[in-house]
C-alpha cells in the first residue's frame, strides 16, 4: 500500500529534526567558528584560513594524515582479503569460532587495545624477539613511535571494518558461479580473481571507506603510539581547542580533515563503481 506525501514527511519527521539538531547544525556552528581571527570570538574574518592554508606545517599534517589512512588500508586489504577467503571456505563450527575472533577486539576499548599494542611493539616486545630469534636482526628495532608501527596497530585495531563487509559480501556469493568456474577448465586464481574478486568489490569497497575514515580520525592511537614524534591533523585539532583554546584554527582544522576525508571517500566510490562496470561488462 503505498502512503499519502504526508504520511510520508510524518514517518521521516524524526529522523530529519535528529540528523539536523545532532549533525548538520554543529557543522554549521563549526564552519562560522571557523570565520573568526581571534581566539575571543569577537573578530570575524579569514585570519585563521588564511594561517592554515598559509603555513606548509599544516599542509605537511594533513598528507602525513591521509597517508597514514591509505597505508592502513592497503594492510588490511592485503590481511583481510585472505582471511575472509578462509572464512568463506571453513565449516560452520570454524565459522562461528573465526566470528568470535573477528568481533572481540571490538568488544574492547581502543585504549585497551592501543595500550596493549604499546607492550607488542616495544623493543622487548613480542615482535622484536621473534625478529631477532629469526636472526633477521641483532638489535630491536624501534617501533613505537614510529610511522611503521602505527600502521601495524591500526591495521588490527581496523580489521574488523574490513572484514565485516567483505564476508557478508562474499557470503552472499552462488557457489554454483564458483563450480562453474572450475568445471569450465578455470585454475583457483583464475577463479579468485574473475569470479570472486569482482563480486565482492562492493564488500571492499565498503571496508576500504569504513578503514580509511576510522584510521585517519583514531585520535587516541595517533596520540598514545605516535607520542610527540608523530602528529597528525586530529592531535593539532585537539592541541588548538583544548591547550591553546583558539577555537578558529581548530574548527579550519576540523573542516579541512572532513573536506580530505570526504573528497577520498568520495574518490574510492568513484574508482570502485567503474572498476565494477568495466569488471562486470
Amino acid at each position: 500500500m503505498r502512503l499519502p506525501k504526508s504520511a510520508q514527511w510524518q514517518l521521516a519527521l524524526p529522523l530529519s529534526l535528529f540528523y539536523i539538531a545532532f549533525f548538520a547544525a554543529p557543522l554549521m556552528l563549526l564552519i562560522g567558528v571557523s570565520f573568526f581571527n581571534d581566539e575571543m570570538l569577537t573578530q570575524p574574518g579569514l585570519g585563521s584560513w588564511k594561517r592554515f592554508v598559509g603555513d606548509a606545517f599544516y599542509w605537511k599534517v594533513t598528507f602525513d594524515t591521509i597517508k597514514l589512512g591509505a597505508y592502513t588500508v592497503c594492510a588490511t586489504i592485503l590481511i583481510g582479503y585472505p582471511l575472509a577467503l578462509v572464512y568463506i571456505q571453513a565449516g560452520p563450527r570454524a565459522k562461528r569460532i573465526l566470528l568470535f575472533i573477528i568481533l572481540m577486539p571490538m568488544l574492547l576499548s581502543v585504549v585497551v587495545r592501543t595500550f596493549a599494542w604499546i607492550v607488542i611493539l616495544s623493543e622487548q616486545g613480542v615482535i622484536n624477539q621473534t625478529i631477532m630469534a629469526l636472526g633477521l636482526t641483532s638489535t630491536p628495532i624501534r617501533l613505537l613511535q614510529t610511522e611503521l608501527g602505527l600502521v601495524i596497530s591500526l591495521t588490527q585495531i581496523e580489521m574488523p571494518l574490513m572484514l565485516l563487509p567483505l564476508i557478508s559480501v562474499m557470503a552472499r556469493i552462488d557457489p554454483n558461479l564458483i563450480d562453474a568456474s572450475t568445471s569450465l577448465g578455470a585454475s583457483r586464481w583464475g577463479t579468485l580473481f574473475k569470479v570472486i574478486v569482482p563480486l565482492s568489490f562492493p564488500g571492499l569497497i565498503a571496508g576500504c571507506i569504513l578503514v580509511f575514515a576510522s584510521s585517519t580520525t583514531a585520535f587516541i592511537s595517533h596520540s598514545i603510539i605516535g607520542g610527540n614524534r608523530l602528529i597528525y591533523l586530529p592531535l593539532v585539532i585537539w592541541q588548538q581547542a583544548s591547550v591553546l583554546y583558539n577555537w578558529p584554527l581548530a574548527a579550519v582544522g576540523a573542516i579541512v580533515l572532513l573536506v580530505f576525508v570526504s573528497l577520498c571517500i568520495a574518490l574510492v566510490t568513484l574508482v570502485g563503481k567503474r572498476s565494477m562496470r568495466h569488471l562486470y561488462v
